[in-house]
């Protein structure tokens, strides 16, 4: 099958592209840095898609950003576009679409969260009208190289002093493979099951404190000292983040975590008809040299 990947150069967009080829299938790329090269941004009606989805069996939307940035606008980039975009599967008889979301956007009002999953609902009505066959997947935090909140927990990990915002002992997470993902899109995109909303968590709930502690033993140091920052100083902290715009630590980040990230473990482990990465082994899964040194 050829299944179009938008994000396809992207961080999981590029797991998702191997993925299908290893399983014999023909991915096509569109993102801003491919060729022919798309910016989501501007390509906010169904007839801008249409030549996009000529001999195109699938589509996954893999493109996403934590929040606005210039020329980055999160409702164009999580709402309007993705939504011309099944209007154009609708209306080029592409019936399989596969939407990646995120966990916990159903339980938040950030503007990350709401911009998500107004494009899942409008999806999901398309399916309801039996237009489509749309199956919308939300992962938890996804961990891999080349990520930008594994960058930031990697570096985190490698410091012996480690001040952390209160909310990353109390709030947990499911940390899940980018690979496992990427292995799951590709299987559901080439597949008719199975549609309606999916939740993807690893194998373990944690709180980030223990998530990074686990990446600190792989790296074989001994524990960290922690220190909790102050709730001014956290805030203080995602406000920094704010006007730094590759951090992924920043307010929104903050305002995310205030709920739970967490899911039913067995269905990843269903859906790859595997076991899944476990916690304790994520450093395994980062390319050659991929590691970081304290």
């Amino acid at each position: 099958m050829r299944v179009l990947i938008c994000g396809g150069t992207g961080f999981l967009g590029k797991h998702i592209v191997n993925a299908l080829s290893q399983s014999g299938h023909d991915p096509v790329v569109r993102s801003r840095h491919s060729s022919p090269a798309l910016d989501f941004s501007r390509c906010t009606a169904p007839e801008q898609w249409l030549e996009h989805l000529q001999n195109i069996d699938a589509v996954i939307n893999a493109v996403g950003a934590l929040r606005d940035k210039p020329g980055q606008d999160l409702q164009t980039l999580h709402m309007k576009a993705p939504a011309a975009l099944f209007e154009a599967c609708a209306q080029a008889g592409v019936r399989r679409v596969v939407q990646v979301s995120a966990l916990g956007v159903d339980k938040s009002e950030t503007r990350y969260a709401t911009t998500k999953r107004a494009a899942d609902d409008y999806l999901l009505a398309l399916g309801e009208l039996d237009q489509l066959n749309p199956v919308v997947v939300r992962p938890s935090i996804i961990f891999g190289g080349g990520g930008s909140s594994s960058k930031l927990f990697l570096l985190l990990a490698g410091l012996p002093l480690l001040p952390l915002p209160s909310v990353m002992r109390s709030a947990h997470i499911q940390p899940v493979a980018v690979r496992d993902l990427a292995e799951v899109l590709a299987k559901m995109a080439v597949s008719t099951t199975p549609s309606g909303v999916i939740e993807i968590g690893g194998p373990e709930p944690v709180s980030i404190e223990r998530f990074i502690a686990s990446l600190r033993s792989q790296m074989e140091y001994g524990p960290a000292r922690v220190r909790l920052l102050p709730n001014w100083l956290s805030k203080a902290s995602a406000s920094m983040g704010d006007r730094l715009p590759w951090m992924p630590w920043c307010s929104e980040a903050a305002a995310l975590l205030e709920n739970d990230n967490i899911t039913n473990p067995q269905t990843l482990a269903d859906l790859l008809g595997r076991a899944p990465v476990d916690i304790r082994d994520m450093l395994a899964t980062l390319p050659k040299g991929g590691r970081l040194h304290a």
